[in-house]
């Protein structure tokens, strides 16, 4: 999320210690001092999770006090230990959500169901408070940061986002993303589900799976190094497969990644495609197999061939995780960003929102611009995750 630009000469603020300060310290002792300290600390935290692990679980008011305590404390230590560190909020989150969760059921248990909606509240409220913290407060403070010029202090009402649609980096990094969410999952689902189908078939299965697979085990960073050499535009001796392969025919090398309009931005969109692949197909195969064989066999009987039953039993049969892999896949197209990064650093019209999102705060200090694009980005989210609910729902009613 984009917030307001820091103010100049505020003192930072501290919540306590963190995990660089006290490594830092421990750095700085000898290593006769070292060792006992070490032991002293994993003592600690060995005796408070036996703690709870043994009083957790046990009936009385007393205990109670004890699950409340820890439902508190315990987040607010991993906050001041994490802090430091990026998305330190978001992991506090998530554990204060399943401390709350587990620390609540055992309440519940303990007592016998007294107070459900009382103890619900108590247990869930550090994970509510950081929910509010991390993700509720920074997307309203990004709404109305939109309305705001550059230094976040000038009320300029929509002119933020009349500038994403008219100036050439708002305007090309909402049509790139765009064509990324209509494109990238799509292709992305429709070869990973031929790869499931016809690998399913094959010999050497897990071997093929595996190699296909491994291009999701890479990250987009790497990626878009690999795919940048294969793209590489030069004169004389090629190292680039493509050019090479053009200039083995006879031709001139092509700048591939200067194209416009728009044919860059899908030479990227491979490298995504690419990338994404392996995860459709690990999810469609396992959904493949799940389907009964006695609908195949009883289509079988009907005299259908092979496509009319992947037609009329494998896909209805799959329908969900289809949806589930689509969906998945559209996300990570609006969240891109290292891959453009790497290959033009959004040069030559290949900008997507989520890049040129950071790329304006971070390099033009445009506060203004970049939560009106992180808005936009938001406003994008929003019918996937409703055709998602909605397709929940379906799946639902149907069982």
């Amino acid at each position: 999320m984009v917030t307001r630009p820091p103010t100049e000469g505020a003192l930072p603020t501290s919540l306590g210690f963190s995990f660089n300060s006290f490594f830092q310290w421990i750095g700085s002792q000898g290593p006769i001092v070292q060792i006992p300290i070490v032991l002293i600390v994993f003592g600690i935290v060995v005796g408070v999770l036996l703690l709870l692990i043994e009083y957790a679980p046990r009936a009385g008011r007393g205990y109670f006090w004890l699950r409340l305590a820890a439902c508190f404390v315990i987040p607010i230590v991993a906050f001041m230990l994490l802090r430091p560190y990026q998305g330190a909020v978001f992991f506090v989150l998530a554990i204060a959500v399943i401390l709350g969760g587990v620390l609540f059921y055992a309440d519940y248990r303990a007592r016998a169901g007294a107070g459900y909606l009382f103890q619900l509240v108590l247990f869930m409220a550090p994970a509510a408070v950081l929910l509010l913290m991390g993700l509720v407060y920074p997307a309203i403070a990004t709404f109305v940061q939109s309305f705001f010029d550059k230094t976040g202090e000038t009320f300029v009402g929509w002119d933020n986002y009349v500038w994403a649609f008219t100036n050439p980096q708002g305007f090309w990094s909402i049509i790139n993303t765009i064509l990324w969410v209509l494109f990238a999952p799509v292709i992305a689902t429709t070869i990973g589900l031929a790869c499931a189908v016809f690998i399913d078939r094959a010999r050497g299965e897990k071997t093929l799976k595996i190699l296909i697979f491994m291009t999701f085990a890479i990250s987009f960073v790497g990626a878009g190094i690999i795919w940048e050499l294969q793209y590489d535009y030069r004169q004389g001796e090629q190292i680039g497969i493509l050019n090479a392969i053009v200039v083995a025919f006879g031709g001139e090398p092509v700048p591939w990644l200067s194209l416009t309009p728009l044919w860059n931005t899908f030479f990227i969109m491979a490298v995504f495609i690419w990338s994404q692949t392996g995860l459709a197909m690990v999810i469609l195969s396992a959904a493949i197999k799940a389907v009964p064989p006695e609908q195949m066999e009883a289509a079988a009987l009907d005299g259908t061939n092979a496509w009319q039953r992947f037609r009329n039993v494998t896909l209805p049969g799959i329908r969900p995780s289809i949806v589930v892999v689509l969906t998945t896949i559209a996300i990570g197209a609006l969240k891109i960003y290292d891959v453009v990064a790497v290959m033009t650093g959004g040069r030559s019209n290949s900008t997507v929102l989520a890049f040129e999102m950071v790329n304006q705060q971070q390099r033009f200090q445009s506060y203004g611009h970049a939560a009106a694009l992180a808005v936009l980005l938001f406003i994008l989210v929003i019918p996937i995750i409703v055709f998602n609910v909605i397709q929940i729902r379906k799946q639902r009613q149907i069982r």
